[in-house]
C-alpha cells in the first residue's frame, strides 16, 4: 500500500467504516427512538483504541481488498461487525466472508465463497501475523466457516447484514440441496510496513496448496487506523461540538 493511498484513507472510508458497525436508516431509527445524539450512538458501536480496533480495521481492510481481487464479480458479504455482541472484543469465527452467486436465485456450480483469515500487527512486538493467519485459516478450512455460515443463518433471521440474506445463507448452509459450490481461503497479514520485512523473513517457507497467503503492508499502520476511526466519529459529530 503506497504512502499516498494510506495517507486519503481518512477522507474517504469514515462513512464506509461506520456503516460496517451500522446501517444509515438504523441509526436514524434508533437517534429517532432514543433522542440521542448519533455521535453516542455510534461511538456505542465502535471498539476502543487498541488491539480490537486495530483488528476490526485489518478485516474491515480485507473485506475491501476482496473487492480488489474480485474485479467486475458482484460480491455479498455480511457485515459480522454490526454483530458483536461486545464493541470491546473482535467478531466471533471466520473473519471476512463474500459470496459470488452469479446465477442468483438459481444456485450453480459457479457460486463460491471467499473467506480470509485476518492477522493484525500496527506495532513492534512477538506476534507473528503471517504465521497466525496460516494456522488459523486451517481452522476455517475444517470447520469453523461451517459454523460461521450456520451462525450467520440464525442472526441473518432477526438482523440486518447488508447485502446478505438468510436465501444467500441457505444456500450454502443447505449444501446437499444444491450443485456443489467453490471454496477459496486465504491467509493475510496486514502488517506495518516498518515491520513487513522481518515478518516475512520468519514466514513458513512451504508452498500452501489449499489457501492463498497474502501479506498487506500500509505506512504508519497505527496511525492510518486510528486516523480512520476518528473520520468515523467526525461523520456524526454535532455542528459546534466534539465528536
Amino acid at each position: 500500500m503506497s504512502d499516498e493511498h494510506a495517507a486519503a484513507w481518512a477522507d474517504v472510508l469514515g462513512v464506509p467504516v461506520r456503516r460496517c458497525y451500522i446501517d444509515d436508516a438504523l441509526l436514524e431509527q434508533r437517534a429517532q427512538a432514543t433522542g440521542l445524539p448519533k455521535s453516542e450512538l455510534v461511538a456505542a458501536k465502535l471498539p476502543d483504541r487498541g488491539s480490537t480496533m486495530a483488528g476490526d480495521f485489518g478485516e474491515i481492510l480485507v473485506f475491501l481488498y476482496h473487492a480488489t481481487v474480485e474485479p467486475g464479480v458482484e460480491l455479498i458479504g455480511p457485515k459480522k461487525w454490526r454483530l458483536k455482541q461486545d464493541r470491546t472484543k473482535p467478531a466471533p469465527y471466520s473473519d471476512v466472508v463474500h459470496f459470488v452467486l452469479p446465477h442468483w436465485p438459481e444456485a450453480s456450480t459457479g457460486d463460491r465463497i471467499l473467506c480470509s483469515e485476518v492477522k493484525t500487527k500496527s506495532t513492534n512486538g512477538d506476534s507473528t501475523p503471517i504465521s497466525s493467519a496460516i494456522a488459523d485459516c486451517e481452522k476455517d478450512r475444517t470447520s469453523r466457516l461451517a459454523k460461521t455460515l450456520v451462525w450467520l443463518k440464525e442472526r441473518a433471521l432477526h438482523e440486518d447484514l447488508g447485502t446478505t440474506t438468510v436465501a444467500h445463507l441457505e444456500r450454502f448452509t443447505k449444501a446437499t440441496d444444491h450443485p456443489e459450490a467453490q471454496k477459496q481461503f486465504r491467509a493475510v497479514a496486514v502488517v506495518c510496513a516498518s515491520l513487513v520485512d522481518d515478518e516475512v523473513a520468519d514466514a513458513p517457507e512451504e508452498e500452501p496448496t489449499d489457501h492463498t497467503v497474502v501479506v498487506i503492508a500500509v505506512p504508519d499502520l497505527k496511525q492510518r487506523y486510528e486516523d480512520v476511526f476518528d473520520a468515523v466519529h467526525a461523520t456524526v459529530a454535532e455542528p459546534g461540538g466534539g465528536m
